[in-house]
């Protein structure tokens, strides 16, 4: 059986948003089999004012990428266009800054063959 933490990961982005972060990451079996995990991670404090981080995990194979994009893309249609005031819709249509708004650094270009691919550093996580 293939351990888990043998695997190799082609690639990461993370997404903060207030108290959660998402973690986009791809990844290959040794038989080059492509999947997704998706986590959400949020940071909780402990009764010993301590903190702690919650984590959901969603693996997603490659088999079913276009079911799962076409399926979530129908909720976010059906709350944009069923549950949210039109001020609500312009304000998810707004631009967005090119950069990452926690540190103020640039976006990373995952396609620049000279990207750091090695881990993040992030005080929390220490």
């Amino acid at each position: 059986m293939e351990d888990r933490y043998e695997q190799d990961e082609i690639y990461s982005q993370r997404i903060k948003a207030g108290k959660r972060t998402y973690f986009f990451d791809v990844k290959a079996t040794r038989g080059q089999d492509y999947y997704l995990t998706i986590t959400e991670s949020k940071r909780r404090l402990r009764d010993d004012d301590t903190f702690s981080y919650e984590k959901h995990k969603i693996f997603l194979y490659k088999e079913d990428f276009l079911k799962f994009a076409d399926a979530l893309q129908d909720a976010i249609d059906y709350v944009r266009q069923e549950l949210l005031s039109p001020e609500e819709v312009a304000d998810l249509d707004r631009p967005r800054p090119e950069f990452n708004e926690v540190d103020r650094t640039p976006r990373p270009d995952f396609n620049d063959p000279n990207r750091y691919e090695g881990p993040d550093y992030t005080p929390e996580a220490y």
